[in-house]
């Protein structure tokens, strides 16, 4: 009898050793550290997801080449939503069925908003490339937010406009898109604060591509500016007929609109055009210090090898990756509370700027990491104001 119970202690410290028994999340010394990634390959969100894409892979590669996390290489598993809700929740119970250690989200708003249910009950990290106020107010435990919120960028127009006295501006949004509609409300509910009234806010759709009707509005309504909320192949169009209906009023867009990708079909129309974005976008424009080595540490060897800067989802989608490594690496685990945790308490310089997320805020970026700019010859330049702004913030 002795004998059986030593061989099947035996049997169960070798299996223990192999892996095969006690430990279902290959949490070895030897397995890799595996991360998920839902990101818009295909349909009209895959310039944003392709761009994020690009980026996070190539942030995989850099902590690889120096040794991994934990001693262990990062396996990168990378799903397509194709633009769409429903597939993105499928591509989470992929992930999640792979056995992945937490989730980059999907830039599309939609996407992260269908597939927060399954991020609250399966309780897995998911740090989303959307800017959606609703995925942080109310907090979700296990989401967390890297693009600067809707409400947020509401916030860093408004601040430009005041500065240049403008009282009155018009709103034009896109209704389908939840990110648009998160910045309408922020705008609306920001603007008397700042001495600004909403004269004008007209409404469109992803679909849309006649825009006369909206400019018409906008022009009668005696604007001094106009904000558009859009994402996708709207956001040509309207740009394009703006250049020829003559309102004599400056255009803004936002990040989503912060790439050659927008630049380049909008052409010549692009000139002029304000456009809000993550610091990232306008690195030269900022004094030598901790945040431009941050930003160069994604635009050199973004740019060397795709052969233009990164746009804003780039920045976005490296800035996630760097935020999940530290996230992983200051809880020294791979366990999703763990990593949880790890991340409410994390302080860290990005390209995007220093995020600082606590319990109460999973958002973590403040308003002063925006930039605003001005179309200049086919590219981003930071205005004069962006330029007095960000000067404070050379290490972060």
């Amino acid at each position: 009898m002795r004998r059986l119970t030593a061989i099947f202690v035996s049997l169960a410290m070798a299996l223990a050793a192999s892996g095969c028994g006690g430990n279902s999340s290959g949490d070895s010394k030897s397995s890799p550290v595996k991360l998920g990634m839902i990101t818009s390959l295909t349909g009209n969100y895959a310039p944003l997801g392709t761009e994020d894409r690009k980026a996070v892979e190539l942030a995989v590669q850099q902590i690889n080449d120096k040794g991994g996390l934990l001693g262990r290489q990062i396996e990168l598993t990378v799903q397509d939503d194709k633009s769409m809700p429903d597939q993105s929740v499928l591509a989470f119970n992929q992930l999640k069925g792979d056995g992945v250690v937490a989730v980059l989200g999907s830039p599309f708003s939609n996407s992260a908003l269908a597939t927060i249910p399954q991020v609250d009950r399966e309780k897995i990290p998911y740090v989303s490339l959307t800017p959606a106020d609703e995925q942080v107010n109310p907090v979700h435990p296990y989401v967390f937010v890297v693009p600067a919120t809707s409400a947020t960028y509401a916030d860093r127009i408004l601040q430009y406009y005041q500065a240049q006295k403008y009282t009155k501006i018009a709103i034009a949004y896109d209704t389908k898109s939840s990110y648009a509609k998160a910045g309408f409300a922020g705008t609306q509910a920001k603007a008397a604060q700042y001495g600004i009234t909403l004269v004008a806010a007209e409404e469109f759709q992803t679909t849309t591509t006649e825009f006369s009707a909206v400019l018409n509005h906008v022009k009668s309504a005696g604007a001094q500016a106009l904000v558009v909320w859009a994402t996708g192949p709207p956001s040509v169009a309207f740009a394009k007929q703006y250049a020829s209906a003559g309102l004599g009023i400056p255009l803004m867009f936002t990040g989503a609109q912060a790439s050659s990708l927008w630049l380049k079909p909008t052409g010549p129309a692009a000139e002029g055009v304000f456009v809000a974005s993550s610091l990232a976008v306008v690195g030269d424009a900022l004094p030598d210090g901790a945040q431009k080595q941050a930003i160069k540490e994604l635009t050199d060897p973004f740019t060397s090898k795709y052969g233009y800067p990164p746009p804003q989802f780039a920045a976005d989608g490296y800035s996630g990756a760097k935020l999940l490594f530290a996230a992983i690496q200051n809880a020294n685990s791979t366990d999703h509370a763990k990593i949880q945790q790890a991340l409410e308490g994390l302080t860290l310089l990005t390209p995007n700027g220093t995020y600082r997320y606590t319990a109460t805020d999973h958002a973590g970026l403040p308003a002063k990491y925006i930039s605003i700019d001005v179309v200049e010859h086919g590219a981003f330049k930071a205005t004069d104001w962006a330029k007095a702004e960000l000067a404070g913030l050379a290490n972060g």
